[in-house]
């Protein structure tokens, strides 16, 4: 019996010690996400344009659709005595697919086509994305940046740590005379950036290693692709790699804010300087990006699998 009351009030002295712990998370400022990245296939008649707009979220929440007004493409060659003009281009007016859905393309009901020819742009030719909500807007500019063809896609027999990886072996030849970046869209939500500076004009090859358990199943085909980028969306994914550790798509959002290239220039009062606004920190998530890309695929083999 006195086993049994000890016993008792033993639970009750824990119990009455227990505190309910409320962990407060920081309050994150709800920005404008944009994924505005359009790979560009020069085979094809009309550039691939589709604009993704969403909004971020507290923690633990899922990104949400957002509500703009407006999307529009202004393109064309920056004039040689004044780069802020761009001619013989032209504007691409955009419309939301379906209500609610935050995905943008352009308005199959203008009066005119608004879709972009391939053959009217050029390598270096100037885009400019102005997305405008209720209470702001946004700009963003990039410039067409062309890629080189992947010369070869091969499984390869190594491994590395596990000796449960598969090998798969990229070749391509980088074009001489230009300093050029890539990015590699290696499936399976991993990228991986390169820069020319050791191999320029030269054949490129490496090993990229996918981890059989998570990402590789019997005969799973594989497609990868070689996009070129300017210096500036270079850097934006190496960042965005290293913070994802490479499992997570460009625009999700990173644990650490990475910032893009697409400006709030609400309250702008100079023309030419788009930098001029009241308030630099609020400023979009995301990346618009007009860029090449070389695709090919690969059915990973069982036999020849470690």
């Amino acid at each position: 019996m006195k086993s049994y009351i000890f016993l008792i009030l033993t639970v009750i002295f824990f119990a009455s010690c227990e505190d309910v712990v409320e962990v407060v998370l920081p309050e994150n400022d709800i920005r404008l996400i944009v994924n505005g990245v359009i790979r560009v296939n020069e085979n094809e008649e009309y550039l691939p344009i589709k604009i993704v707009v969403s909004e971020s979220s507290s923690f633990f929440e899922e990104n949400t659709v957002a509500t703009i007004k407006s999307a529009i493409i202004f393109y064309g060659t920056p004039r040689e005595d004044a780069p802020e003009i761009l001619e013989g281009g032209g504007v691409s007016n955009l419309a939301e697919v379906e209500p609610g859905s935050g995905k943008w393309v352009p308005d199959p009901s203008f009066d005119s086509d608004q879709r972009i020819r391939v053959d009217n742009i050029d390598e270096g030719d100037v885009f400019q994305l102005i997305i405008t909500t209720d209470d702001e807007q946004y700009l963003a500019t990039t410039t067409y940046v062309k890629s080189v063809p992947i010369d070869s896609l091969e499984q390869g027999e190594e491994t590395l740590f596990s000796g449960d990886e598969t090998e798969v072996i990229v070749a391509f030849t980088d074009r001489a005379g230009s300093d050029d970046f890539y990015l590699l869209d290696l499936d399976f939500g991993e990228f991986l950036v390169t820069e020319d500076e050791f191999y320029q004009g030269q054949t490129f090859v490496f090993s990229y290693f996918y981890d059989n358990e998570l990402e590789l199943n019997t005969s799973s085909v594989v497609d990868v692709s070689l996009i070129g980028v300017d210096e500036s969306f270079y850097n934006y994914m190496n960042q965005i790699i290293v913070q994802s550790g490479g499992d997570q798509g460009p625009f999700q959002t990173p644990a650490a804010t990475v910032r893009g290239n697409i400006i709030n220039i609400t309250g702008i009062d100079n023309d030419e300087n788009v930098d001029n606004v009241n308030n630099t920190d609020n400023y979009a998530l995301g990346y618009f990006a007009i860029v090449e890309e070389y695709k090919d695929s690969i059915t990973i083999t069982e036999n020849e699998t470690n």
